[in-house]
């Protein structure tokens, strides 16, 4: 599926991950290739999704504090209020 993770300021990451998870503001939640469609607001905390980097799973993080989250047709994009860190 393919991630966008964009904040006011600019564009934090784009491009194909095996799966994501989000600090939604009701709990953490998990995404996956053909997830149904979704909208749901994020807290503050983690953003973590792997993707397969020289045919090896690789996990990233980054840390946002709030913002939303949109799952339509094995696209996610998150508007991110603010990256904490990198």
């Amino acid at each position: 599926m393919f991630l966008e993770i964009v904040t006011p300021d600019e564009k934090v990451y784009e491009g194909e991950v095996e799966s994501a998870t989000f600090p939604g503001s009701d709990g953490s939640f998990q995404v996956l290739s053909n997830h149904a469609s979704m909208i749901s607001t994020l807290g503050t905390g983690d953003i973590k999704f792997v993707r397969e980097v020289n045919k090896k799973p690789e996990e990233t993080h980054i840390q946002v504090s709030g913002g939303v989250v949109e799952v339509l047709n094995n696209k996610v994009t998150v508007l991110a209020e603010k990256v904490i860190n990198e």
